[in-house]
C-alpha cells in the first residue's frame, strides 16, 4: 500500500496528463499517452479536442494536424465522440460483434434489419456520406425522450459504428462522413478478447491519469475508474483506496507551469477526483441559464504548477478578432506572478486562435 500526500498525488496526476514543463512536441505521442481526445461541438473558444492538444503542445499545434492524422494518415481514428490512436483500435473493437447487450436496442435493430442493409448497400456503393445523404427507410422509428428521438438515420449509423460495420472516415465541418469500416480501419487489426481488452484499457487509462479509483460512478464515453490496474494507495485527507501507476511514483523532479484547460480535459473530467485531490470545485455551466452561472458558459480551469487555482470565463470573437475575458475567478488569492502567468497564457491562446487582442469585458 503506497501512502501519498495530496501534493504527491496531484503531481502524479499532472505529470501523467503531460501538463508539466517542458511541453511535449508530438501530437501522436500526446494522444497515445492521453489515450483519447474528446470531441464536443461546443466551440465558444475552440473545440475541446483542439484545446486539449494546445494546452499540451502550445503554439506548435495546428488543428489541421489532427485532421491530417484522422483522415489522411489514419494514425488516429474517431469512435463514439473520442479520438484515439489507431494502435488502440483492437481494444475498441473487442466485443463489437455482440453489441448491444441490452434488449431494447437489439429489438430495434432486428425490426429495422432492412433499414440497416439499405445503409450498408448505399454507403458501400457511394460512401463516404453524411447522414443527410442517407434516406430514412426505417420500419420502426427510434423513440427517445432526448435529442435522438426519431433521428433514425443517425441512430442506426451510430449502432453500426459500435458494431464495427461502419466507421467515421472524416468530417465536413461538424458533420461526420460515414464509410464501410473495412475501407477506414486497417485490415490487420489484432482484436483481443473482451476480458483482455478491458484489462489493457484499464492499464492504459491509469497510465494516462496517474492515479484513479478502482471503482467509481459509471460515465458516458469513457470510464474514470481503472479496476485492478496499478497498485493500491492511500492519499492523505481522502477516504478509501486509490490505484496508482507505480511508474509515476517518483515526482521529486516535478516542474510545474501554468495552463488553461478545456472543461473536458481529463485532469478535471472526474469532478470528484478534482475535489478530493485538488480541492477544486467545477461544473460545466453552458446548460444553465446565464443568471444561474457562477463561472461562465465555458469556463476554462486554470492549472498553476500542481494546483487548480481558478477559472477563466472567456469567449473567442473571430469577427472582431478579440478574445473577450469576462472574468478570471480566483479560487485562491493570486500572487502577482500568477496573475502575469495567466495573462500570458491568455495572450498565447489568443495568438494561437489568430485573434489580435485580449480584452477584459
Amino acid at each position: 500500500m503506497h501512502r501519498l500526500t495530496k501534493e504527491q498525488a496531484r503531481r502524479i496526476a499532472v505529470r501523467a496528463q503531460l501538463l508539466e514543463a517542458p511541453r511535449p512536441t508530438d501530437l501522436l505521442d500526446v494522444v497515445h499517452r492521453l489515450t483519447l481526445l474528446q470531441i464536443d461541438p461546443t466551440a465558444a473558444i475552440a473545440p475541446s479536442a483542439d484545446l486539449v492538444a494546445w494546452s499540451r503542445l502550445g503554439a506548435a499545434y495546428r488543428p489541421a494536424d489532427l485532421k491530417q492524422a484522422l483522415e489522411v494518415d489514419r494514425t488516429l481514428f474517431e469512435h463514439d465522440a473520442l479520438v484515439r490512436p489507431t494502435g488502440d483500435l483492437g481494444l475498441v473493437l473487442a466485443g463489437a460483434a455482440d453489441w448491444p447487450d441490452y434488449e431494447r436496442t437489439r429489438a430495434w435493430l432486428r425490426e429495422n434489419d432492412r433499414f440497416r442493409r439499405d445503409i450498408l448497400e448505399l454507403v458501400g456503393a457511394s460512401g463516404p456520406l453524411t447522414s443527410r445523404d442517407i434516406p430514412d427507410t426505417c420500419v420502426v422509428r427510434w423513440a427517445s425522450t432526448g435529442w435522438t428521438n426519431n433521428r433514425n438515420v443517425t441512430r442506426m449509423l451510430e449502432c453500426l459504428l459500435m458494431r464495427a460495420e461502419i466507421a467515421i472516415a472524416g468530417r465536413v465541418g461538424r458533420e461526420r462522413l460515414w464509410d464501410l469500416a473495412e475501407r477506414v480501419y486497417p485490415a490487420d487489426v489484432d482484436v483481443p478478447s473482451v476480458v483482455e481488452a478491458n484489462r489493457i484499457r484499464n492499464e492504459r487509462r491509469l497510465a494516462s491519469l496517474g492515479i484513479a479509483r478502482k471503482k467509481s460512478t459509471k460515465m458516458p464515453l469513457e470510464p474514470i475508474d481503472v479496476g485492478d490496474a496499478g497498485e493500491p494507495a492511500e492519499v492523505e485527507g481522502t477516504k478509501g483506496e486509490w490505484q496508482v501507476d507505480p511508474a509515476r511514483l517518483d515526482v521529486g523532479d516535478f516542474q510545474g507551469r501554468t495552463a488553461l484547460l478545456s472543461p473536458f480535459d481529463r485532469l478535471v473530467y472526474d469532478r470528484r477526483r478534482a475535489e478530493e485531490l485538488f480541492e477544486f470545485e467545477y461544473t460545466l455551466e453552458m446548460y444553465k441559464p446565464a443568471a444561474k452561472r457562477r463561472w461562465g458558459y465555458f469556463a476554462l480551469p486554470i492549472l498553476q504548477d500542481d494546483r487548480l487555482v481558478g477559472k477563466v470565463d472567456a469567449i473567442a470573437d473571430h469577427k472582431a478578432s478579440v478574445l473577450h475575458v469576462h472574468a478570471v475567478h480566483e479560487d485562491v488569492r493570486f500572487t502577482r506572478t500568477m496573475t502575469k502567468a495567466v495573462q500570458s497564457e491568455l495572450e498565447d491562446l489568443a495568438s494561437w486562435l489568430g485573434l489580435g487582442a485580449v480584452a477584459t469585458t
